[in-house]
């Protein structure tokens, strides 16, 4: 069994939505609110921002060692650091298994698939290519007015004003709290709540203790697919983890034996599973989901 963080607060009921994941389970997710997304937008910036200014005295330092002074060099590193920051840092963070990125961490939030099936690569880029268009573009037209300081300007300057709040405030006028990007990927941004193992989860318990398992058992899900069996056992819903139990021994060629709870038998698995990815992540495999072949 697991128990939730003592920090964590009661979710708004108004930001809960069903997920139904491609296995049959109903998990119940807590949408990221307005507040935490644009909290952790301006951390991101922050960190941008920080990579950037290092990126810049690096350069300069290198310069000077090599004495030579180029700010027209200097400039240009920086402009194409800022365009692969912008473009890769959002993408690349939300690849990886946690699908977040270092603000989203922060603030206990992660991307996930509307339809409950996977997270694909096409939805993460389509989702943040469209933040180019809503959030950066704008801003890049505001910030050239301003250093034109061009009365001419005044028009663009209000365009990308009107612009920029069209887009940074529609999450506010949709329930499930979507930018463009998540309506054109199919996304949301929900919370990852912080999770504490009680120790008969961890190590199994009773007859659960006894259950060996194959390596081509265990060998049948990955990161996904655990962080699921302990929802489900945290829960501690009876049908939901009868729906699973049966699921999982089905597509393992489980055999039941006689006095075998359910509950028993998902615990001995997910310790099972939990031990296997561990190990393998020693090795530097990390095995995403059931499709993942890693």
């Amino acid at each position: 069994m697991t128990t939730p963080h003592p920090a964590e607060a009661a979710p708004d009921q108004s930001l809960v939505r069903a997920l139904i994941t491609p296995e049959g389970v109903d998990l119940r997710l807590t949408l990221g609110s307005a507040g935490e997304r644009a909290a952790a937008f301006l951390l991101d910036l922050l960190f941008i921002a920080a990579a950037l200014i290092t990126l810049a005295i690096l350069t300069q330092a290198a310069l000077a060692s090599m004495k030579r002074q180029s700010k027209e060099v200097v400039e240009m590193i920086w402009i194409l650091g800022a365009f692969g920051l912008r473009s890769g840092y959002f993408i690349l963070f939300e690849l990886t298994g946690r699908a977040a990125t270092l603000g989203k961490r922060a603030l206990g939030l992660r991307v996930v698939a509307r339809d409950g099936g996977r997270l694909t690569a096409e939805a993460i880029f389509a989702r943040n290519a469209l933040r180019e268009i809503e959030v950066f573009l704008p801003l890049s037209f505001l910030a050239m007015s301003a250093l034109a300081g061009d009365p001419a300007d005044g028009v663009a300057l209000l365009m990308a004003v009107i612009w920029s709040g069209v887009f940074l405030l529609f999450p506010l006028f949709n329930r499930d709290r979507l930018r463009m990007g998540d309506i054109v990927a199919g996304t949301w941004v929900v919370k990852s709540p912080r999770v504490a193992l009680l120790p008969d989860l961890a190590n199994g318990a009773g007859s659960a203790a006894v259950m060996v398992f194959t390596p081509e058992q265990v060998a049948a899900y990955g990161v996904k697919e655990l962080d699921i069996l302990a929802e489900v056992l945290r829960r501690g819903d009876a049908r939901t983890i009868k729906v699973v139990a049966t699921r999982i021994q089905n597509k393992i060629g489980w055999t039941v034996v006689s006095g075998e709870t359910d509950s028993a038998f998902l615990t001995a698995y997910y310790a099972a599973l939990r031990a296997r990815l561990e190990h393998r992540l020693l090795f530097g495999h990390r095995r995403r989901d059931k499709f993942d072949k890693a």
